[in-house]
């Protein structure tokens, strides 16, 4: 059975925050944030628009373009790190959203990887027949764990959501999938407190230990090869030598010096028009940034009927992964 995306879906916040703004609130400047970044703005969420409200549009206009209802999904997996609650699980209050009938539902948390992950795993329910239909969204509001007062990394994130329909296609489809981890650098880029390990007490909110902790530079190199390597994987399962031998790569938006990185490596350049790009506008959405670049991708006609799509992700835990798309 092939399996693969049938309908494709995003949503981004009204809000925009520009490097303008975070002037009037950091010590940083615009040039900064772009020399290091390549990110122009951001968008953020509303106090009130938690992720299952972005999960929710998403889904929508995923489930619209592949001209199917939500009592038609069998399945929902969510991505996220930043749920609504510890539980019940943002995929069961999705769930809820939508009207589905009392499918599974459930949560993957594998930060910026997340959203590969979760294809990954809704495509084994389709292939294996435990579900017909499969709904994969991606949702994250960062900015609800941004230090905004650490400029080194509250100018990187953004708010947004992604959606997939997964279904058996009768052409391509997901072709290839390379999933890894490495817990032993986990500290890299975390949040530390609001667990069992750290409950939540003054002291840690006073720490701000709520939020997003990153060790930059180590996660630089670690990114650029551990993407590099990921993406080469899953191209040398299918026997495909280069990206020159795919339409398009989309990459996670972390960084765009990683990005550049990671296109060397893979022996392209960013003026070739290959790599998908988003990240000035949306910065890093965490696992929301592949699927709101995917959605995009195939919305703007950049992914025609048997064209080969590589997503390649890297994220916190450490994680990794990469997958091979072929439009149907």
């Amino acid at each position: 059975m092939r399996v693969g995306i049938i309908g494709l879906g995003k949503y981004l916040p009204e809000k925009i925050l520009t490097n303008q703004d975070l002037e009037k609130m950091v010590d940083t400047t615009d040039a900064w944030i772009m020399e290091r970044s390549g990110i122009k703005q951001r968008h953020i969420a509303r106090a009130d628009e938690a992720s299952s409200d972005m999960a929710l549009a998403a889904a929508r206009e995923a489930l619209a373009d592949a001209k199917l209802s939500p009592a038609d999904i069998d399945l929902i997996v969510v991505a996220t790190i930043t749920p609504d609650t510890m539980f019940p699980s943002t995929a069961c209050l999705l769930q809820a959203k939508l009207g589905c009938r009392t499918i599974p539902a459930f949560d993957v948390a594998a930060a910026c990887s997340g959203f590969i992950y979760a294809l990954s795993v809704a495509e084994k329910f389709v292939r294996s027949g435990a579900a017909r239909r499969a709904l994969v969204v991606a949702s994250e509001k960062l900015s609800s764990i941004t230090d905004w007062t650490d400029r080194s990394t509250c100018v990187l994130f953004g708010d947004g959501a992604g959606a997939a329909v997964v279904a058996p296609v009768e052409s391509g489809g997901i072709l290839s999938t390379y999933l890894g981890s490495d817990g032993t650098q986990g500290e890299l880029v975390n949040m530390p407190a609001g667990g069992s390990r750290r409950p939540a007490s003054h002291q840690t909110v006073e720490a701000r230990l709520h939020t997003i902790k990153m060790n930059g530079t180590e996660l630089f190199k670690v990114a650029v090869k551990t993407m590099s390597n990921a993406a080469m994987e899953v191209m040398n399962v299918l026997g495909v030598r280069s990206a020159d031998d795919v339409a398009l790569v989309i990459p996670h938006q972390a960084n765009i010096r990683i990005i550049q990185a990671v296109a060397k490596r893979m022996g392209v350049q960013l003026s070739d028009g290959k790599i998908y790009l988003n990240i000035d506008r949306c910065g890093n959405m965490s696992a929301a940034s592949t699927a709101v670049a995917l959605a995009e991708a195939w919305q703007e006609g950049r992914i025609k009927k048997g064209d080969k799509v590589v997503l390649v992700a890297f994220g916190g835990g450490l994680t990794w992964g990469a997958m091979i798309v072929e439009r149907s």
